[in-house]
């Protein structure tokens, strides 16, 4: 018959045991979240391209703004009349990565060019009228004149730890952010949220527009991997504590022989 675990063994492996069943839990916890996330993620995605697909909705009133929240109105296809305010337009640099073969777009170091937009009903919203590389900022002119726009409606652009300061007197920004840029525009109380305008023709006049499949697929979804992540670190950690557990109980065993 084999012998009873060493009573001095359980004290031993007490702690690491309560340790290890909270780390357990605690990475199941973040795994089930990413997979909840996931799921969430897929949903909103699915609704930007039936939006896509089908007719846009129209601009909400400028009366309603001020209670309107731009993070859940974030990517609502819309379209909007009005006309460009003359004037400056202001520029936020990016970087667009090349697409993939077959892929028709502009890419590389440039510009987003924003303009201010006064709609039929009074209020103002900032468009993002597309991208433009670098080298061919100097061929983009303001646009003026009654138009139609339609594109995505965006909330303002969260500022990073390293994002570089803005610099507004030269009207040259780092985020997308719309009350600043209207600021600098001088066009005074705009919209919270700015338009994105869905790109028109080729993709390769600049500025192009947003492509919805593009924007779609430059939505992250590595939520799953993630998930798998996090549940695969509490596998290794069951693994860890039961090495050690048995490592524990074979020193016992050697050390009573």
């Amino acid at each position: 018959m084999s012998e009873p675990t060493s009573p001095a063994v359980r004290p031993r492996l007490l702690w690491p045991a309560l340790l290890s069943i909270l780390g357990v839990a605690i990475l199941c916890t973040l795994g089930t979240w990413q997979i909840a996330r996931m799921g969430e993620k897929r949903v909103f995605i699915e609704r930007l391209a039936a939006q896509a697909a089908g007719a846009p909705a129209p601009m909400p009133a400028s009366s309603s703004w001020a209670g309107l929240d731009p993070a859940a109105l974030d990517l609502t296809r819309v379209t909007a009349q009005g006309s460009f305010i003359d004037g400056a337009f202001a520029g936020v640099r990016t970087t667009i990565a090349a697409g993939g073969p077959g892929t028709r777009q502009l890419s590389g170091f440039g510009r987003w060019i924003f303009q201010g937009f006064r709609l039929a009903d009074g209020g103002v919203v900032l468009v993002n009228r597309g991208f433009v590389p670098e080298s061919r900022l100097g061929e983009i002119k303001p646009a003026s004149g009654a138009a139609t726009v339609t594109g995505f409606l965006r909330a303002p652009e969260p500022r990073g730890s390293f994002t570089p300061a803005d610099l507004p007197a030269n009207r040259e920004f780092y985020t997308r952010d719309p009350a600043a840029i209207a600021a600098s525009l001088g066009l005074g109380a705009a919209a919270p949220f700015y338009l994105e305008a869905e790109r028109q023709g080729d993709g390769l006049t600049p500025p192009a527009g947003v492509d919805s499949k593009e924007l779609i697929a430059r939505i992250p979804d590595n939520h799953l991997s993630y998930a798998l992540t996090w549940f695969g670190l509490a596998l290794t950690l069951i693994g860890v504590f039961a090495a050690f557990a048995w490592q524990g109980r074979r020193t016992n065993k050697q050390g009573d022989s």
